[in-house]
């Protein structure tokens, strides 16, 4: 991942040509160095465990047959920047995510910081961790607790039960428009929870993992794991799992 980080992404990083940035779907960018990046980690994880298929963000956009390896006995799934709509504009946050699945389970998920040299990593039943130092998700201690809630994906019908059910009960803050960085908010101590609507394998696996196995609680709306061949939308991750509880109880009602 330092590698990639080095190679692709830091060289990148506010020297972006206008041709060196391409418009995948409205609001959704792929650079010059996600698709080096991809390359590069692609070449280093095949090293690592030959016997497992590799799903990567801008593999599966070329060729969304890919997504049906999700569930395999196993598999490498690659977001090679993600955030990079802010990488793209040169400012943070964005961060490299990497996590192994084995039939559709997260087994193991990295998520590194280049800016920060900050990685964060997990393995299921291994608990979380800050570089070498283990961690426990903690709450902000704020009342109301602070909310982070991404309405990007949701349609109005959403934004408006948002907007009248769950806001009035929270702080309200910005989102990062990243996961490398949204879930060690939710685990350090920043915010409290968050809801996302879309929730891609590459952007969620890793820190899904990372952060039920601080203590905290990443989940389906209904409770139910999240799991990486799952292609439905909607998703809550909490500083804890009381704070889970009373968020998914209020969108149940809202």
């Amino acid at each position: 991942m330092r590698r990639a980080a080095r190679e692709a992404v830091m060289r990148h990083y506010r020297t972006l040509s206008d041709a060196q940035i391409v418009e995948k779907a409205p609001d959704d960018l792929v650079t010059v160095a996600d698709r080096k990046s991809e390359a590069l980690l692609s070449e280093g994880l095949a090293a690592i465990l030959p016997e497992a298929t590799i799903v990567g963000e801008e593999a599966a956009h070329a060729d969304p047959a890919i997504l049906d390896r999700l569930g395999d006995s196993l598999c490498w799934i690659i977001d090679p920047i993600d955030g990079t709509h802010n990488f793209a504009h040169g400012r943070p946050p964005f961060g490299i995510i990497i996590a192994l699945a084995e039939h559709g389970e997260t087994v193991a998920g990295w998520i590194y910081d280049p800016l920060k040299d900050r990685l964060c990593h997990a393995r299921r039943g291994g608990g979380a961790f800050v570089g070498e130092e283990r961690i426990t998700a903690r709450t902000t201690g704020e009342n109301p607790p602070v909310a982070a809630i991404s309405v990007m994906f949701m349609d109005e019908a959403q934004r408006h039960a948002m907007k009248r059910h769950i806001a009035p009960h929270y702080t309200l803050t910005d989102i990062p428009r990243c996961a490398a960085e949204q879930y060690p908010r939710l685990a350090l101590g920043t915010n409290d929870v968050s809801v996302f609507e879309r929730t891609l394998a590459w952007d969620h696996a890793a820190g899904a993992l990372w952060l039920n196995e601080a203590g905290g609680m990443a989940a389906r709306l209904d409770g139910s794991a999240y799991r990486v061949d799952d292609r439905r939308t909607g998703m809550i991750g909490a500083a804890s799992p009381a704070m889970f509880d009373a968020l998914a109880e209020r969108l149940n009602e809202a």
